[in-house]
């Protein structure tokens, strides 16, 4: 049996406000879908699909039974992207207003240099480089 992880599907409340910033700010193309469609898939590489999904359409196909609680909860998942250069991608997403969480920091003990956003629907993004490819 196989089974192959093929999207990361995103359910938002904000979905033009998270589609432009998904398009706009970090850059993805678009696979499928716009600004007005409440579904879109985003182009980010060759394996797997960021899909962004009204929340209120995913509803509709899953039975309120089987959802969680109103009980509001943040950082259940974050989105982790590689990028050149940690700083310029800061100030590019500081441009589009992005959410800052953390400003870029060096983490000897990960190797890595970060920074963390928030997108318009709460949802926690990563952006990091390796510490070697860091000027």
């Amino acid at each position: 049996m196989l089974i192959q992880l093929t999207h990361i599907r995103l359910l938002v409340s904000n979905y033009t406000e998270c589609f432009v910033f998904y398009r706009d700010a970090l850059g993805f193309a678009i696979d499928w879908g716009d600004e007005n469609s409440g579904y879109a898939e985003l182009h980010t590489g060759d394996s797997i699909k960021l899909a962004l999904f009204k929340k209120e359409l995913m509803a509709e196909a899953v039975p309120s039974a089987y959802q969680p609680s109103a009980i509001e909860c943040h950082n259940k998942v974050a989105l982790v992207f590689a990028v050149d250069n940690v700083d310029e991608f800061y100030y590019h997403l500081k441009d589009y207003h992005a959410i800052v969480v953390t400003q870029p920091l060096d983490r000897p003990e990960w190797g890595l240099r970060t920074a963390h956003f928030r997108d318009p629907d709460g949802n926690l993004i990563e952006i990091f480089s390796n510490m070697s490819s860091v000027n």
